[in-house]
This record gives C-alpha cells, sequence and structure tokens, in this order.
C-alpha cells in the first residue's frame, strides 16, 4: 500500500525530535508497520523524502489521508485536539467536515450497491424467464419431431401392406 508523502511526514514528526516517540508505539498508533517506518526514516536521512516539501493545504489531502486523520483525532483527548490539528495547518471544521464528506461517500457506495445488485438481481430473473420459455419450445419442437417419426413410420408402414 502507498502511503501519501503528507502520511509519511507525520509519522516521522512523530519519530523524529522534538517529539521522540517510539517506532513501535507510533507503528501501533497509525497503523502502520515498524519496518516501514524504519524505511521512511532512511528516506529522509539519505535525502530521498524531504520533510520541508510537502503541500500543507488540505484541499490537497485524499479521502485516505482525511480518514487517517480523523482517526489520530479522535485517540486524542480535546486538550491535545488543538495542539494536533495546528501541527497539521488544520482546523476543527475540516474534521467535522471531513467525517461528514466520508459518510455520505460510504452511504452513496452503500446505495449504489443496492442498485446494482436490484438490477443483477432483475437481469437474473430475466434470463431464466427467458430460459424457461426456450426449454418450453425445445420441449415442444422434440414432441413435434417426435409425432412427425412416428407418422412417418405409420405412413410407409401402410404402404408395405
Amino acid at each position: 500500500m502507498g502511503y501519501s508523502r503528507a502520511v509519511k511526514v507525520s509519522v516521522l514528526k512523530k519519530v523524529l525530535p522534538p517529539s521522540n516517540q517510539s517506532i513501535g508505539s507510533v507503528s501501533k498508533e497509525m497503523g502502520i508497520g515498524d519496518q516501514t517506518i524504519r524505511n521512511w526514516l532512511n528516506d529522509s536521512k539519505s535525502g530521498k523524502l524531504n520533510l520541508d516539501s510537502v503541500e500543507s493545504s488540505p484541499r490537497f489531502l485524499s479521502n485516505k489521508e482525511k480518514y487517517q486523520i480523523i482517526r489520530e483525532a479522535s485517540a486524542i483527548s480535546e486538550a491535545e485536539k488543538g495542539h494536533f490539528l495546528r501541527e497539521r495547518g488544520l482546523h476543527s471544521e475540516h474534521l467535522t467536515l471531513w467525517d461528514q464528506e466520508l459518510r455520505e461517500l460510504m452511504d452513496n457506495k452503500k446505495d449504489n450497491k443496492d442498485k446494482e445488485l436490484k438490477g443483477l438481481k432483475n437481469r437474473v430473473k430475466s434470463l431464466e424467464k427467458e430460459l424457461n420459455r426456450k426449454d418450453k419450445a425445445l420441449a415442444e419442437t422434440a414432441a413435434l419431431l417426435a409425432l412427425k417419426k412416428n407418422m412417418d413410420d405409420l405412413i410407409m408402414g401402410n404402404e408395405d401392406d
């Protein structure tokens, strides 16, 4: 799974000074593997990952990043939430809007799946109806062929007499 630059920077800020949290605790908190965080640390030390070049505007965040921030914020007490939001350049309104936005997105997906399921059920029903009709037509054709064969046999039998 590829993480965005903003998530990587957020995690590294927790691991690096001044926070200096352990990699294990940040890993558990964020749901990211220990080795992944160590790789990001190595990338930042080697210059592959620049911590200063992140888009700071909340509008550049993906839905995954928004969800991750909402998840982090929900685990933080109200007293620490102000610092958490300032650290990321956010307002409390962002969390409320994003939560609502993500809930609507999930509801829309559920509605779309329900509509799709209903459409598929209707299609299956119509295909079964058509198959049943064709089975009946095939059975009728087979019966007519059998009758024709019997009729031919009877006519041929009468000619031999």
